[in-house]
């Protein structure tokens, strides 16, 4: 059986979710888990949980002869990657980075707060709040949008007069199909994750 079919099997058999695999050099392979999603009630994953997980694995990969030098186990990080559309449904309302397959062209991104610029015809990497295209439900084409504002996010300390007009929000839709990779923005404030915030730039 693939490495990949190993996995998967060994971590969904014991109620979780694989999220990643990754082959480092010098024989590591990183594994990360998480609790399948629940709506209302998240469960994090924790240290004695990647060592359950751990055991298992080892035992698995030894029965299959599976080469490697290195185990890791662990929880998502900040980044955690968005890889389907249970992922996407999730996170809806969080700060991701997108990175589509194709730059989008010479289009005209839409806007609230005023007139939008077009998006540079070369852009591809796109940070900003991930939403769901109102209509698009279960079953439909996939339909996502990203919301984000290529205003500076002030520096430490600064004051931001009253007066100062803020830069429109943009927006550019999306489907699944078009996506390259998708993660959750590593934004960190005193207060934890805020993915509620505004949108911040990514180039």
């Amino acid at each position: 059986m693939a490495l990949q079919g190993i996995v998967e099997q060994t971590v969904t058999g014991m109620g979780y979710e694989l999220v990643e695999i990754e082959r480092s050099a010098g024989g590591l392979l990183r594994v990360t888990i998480d609790w399948p999603w629940t709506a209302g009630s998240p469960r994090f994953v924790t240290v004695d949980d990647c060592e359950k997980v751990t055991r298992q694995l080892q035992f698995a990969l030894e029965v299959e002869a599976v080469d490697y030098r290195r185990l890791e186990v662990s929880s998502p990080g900040l980044d955690r990657p968005l890889r389907d559309e249970r992922d996407f449904e999730r996170f809806a309302g969080e700060m991701v980075d997108i990175t589509l397959k194709a730059p989008i062209g010479a289009v005209a991104a839409g806007g609230t707060g005023g007139a939008a610029p077009a998006v540079a015809a070369n852009r591809k990497r796109f940070r900003g709040r991930l939403e769901r295209v109102e209509g698009s439900g279960e079953g439909g084409p996939g339909g996502w949008r990203i919301v984000w504002s290529d205003e500076p996010a002030p520096k430490p300390g600064q004051r931001m007069s009253k007066k100062r007009v803020p830069a429109p929000l943009q927006a550019l839709d999306f489907t699944l199909d078009e996506v390259r990779e998708a993660r959750l923005a590593p934004i960190v404030d005193f207060k934890g994750r805020s993915g509620a915030n505004a949108a911040a730039p990514a180039g």
